[in-house]
């Protein structure tokens, strides 16, 4: 095992496998303490037990990234106030934790538990999905779903196999992320987009919410101090959208100034025009006084 890690190509494996990502991130102002996780590559026969445990065929692409490494985990903190503050987490689970996000009735459980398979119906995945033109997957027996990221409880990225059938094998798969209301969002049709998509928001908090119609939460948008590139793409989505949220401000009409009307002038007496009056009035300078 140390041949293996002594050998050229594996030592830029992780140069390779961040797309240069770490870097950008020792390069930044005020980033510290960059950890990359390093893990050994998946066992073939691992990822053939998952596929047939769970009934699915994995995606050739994560098949490839899990025969490369087990999982992915990159950290990065910010020093604030001579502090270290952890911000940046970018997560895949390993073969070993890609469980199924609906878990078997337990025996203990009730008959009547409520699930969430109760909270799938039509209206609601019409209301609360993505505006795409795939519908969103379902909680039932119809979709095979699998966690990939738990994002720190903020949501889950899941790999979803929709239109399922009991008995069937599940082939196609796409990349959603379900938000801490229970609505799905499209995130990639592949799992090489979405770990593009990953590496370049930086593993920002609930940078999975700008690819909702709402966005982050307030907290988390100052962290888009960090990635400038990305920054507007929740502006930029959720007017696409047509959110009713933004407030459609026109400042050319609202910071308009009023236009003032001039108020007129009276012209004031001048003390040549009081001296001319007498002459009007009479030779005498008195008015009313005709000299005979």
């Amino acid at each position: 095992m140390d041949g293996t890690k002594e050998n050229p190509q594996f030592k830029c494996l992780p140069e390779r496998l961040t797309l240069g990502v770490t870097r950008i991130l020792e390069n930044m102002p005020g980033v510290v303490d960059v950890r990359l996780a390093e893990r050994e590559p998946a066992e073939k026969r691992s990822l053939l037990s998952w596929e047939q445990k769970n009934n699915c065929i994995l995606p050739e692409d994560l098949r490839d990234f899990y025969l490369t490494t087990d999982g992915f985990t990159l950290t990065w903190n910010v020093k604030l106030d001579n502090e270290c503050v952890p911000l940046g987490c970018m997560t895949i689970n390993s073969v070993g934790r890609l469980q199924p996000l609906l878990q078997p009735t337990q025996v203990f459980s009730l008959p009547n538990a409520p699930s969430l398979a109760d909270l799938d119906w039509e209206e609601s995945s019409a209301e609360c999905g993505s505006n795409v033109s795939t519908l969103p997957p379902h909680f039932d027996f119809r979709s095979r779903i699998f966690e990939l990221d738990s994002c720190a409880g903020n949501g889950k990225v899941c790999l979803a196999y929709k239109n399922t059938t009991p008995g069937s094998v599940a082939q196609k798969s796409e990349i959603w992320f379900l938000d801490r209301s229970l609505c799905w969002h499209f995130l990639s049709p592949t799992f090489s987009s979405y770990y593009r998509l990953m590496i370049t928001h930086l593993g920002l908090p609930e940078w999975q919410y700008s690819f909702t119609p709402y966005g982050p939460s307030p907290l988390a948008k100052w962290a888009s101090l960090y990635q400038p590139l990305t920054s507007r793409s929740e502006f930029s989505l959720t007017h696409s959208a047509g959110n009713s949220h933004i407030n459609k401000l026109d400042p050319t009409k609202a910071f308009k100034a009023k236009a003032k009307v001039p108020t007129p002038k009276k012209k004031p007496s001048t003390p040549c025009s009081l001296a001319s009056n007498p002459k009007s009035q009479g030779s005498s300078g008195r008015p009313g006084v005709v000299k005979r």
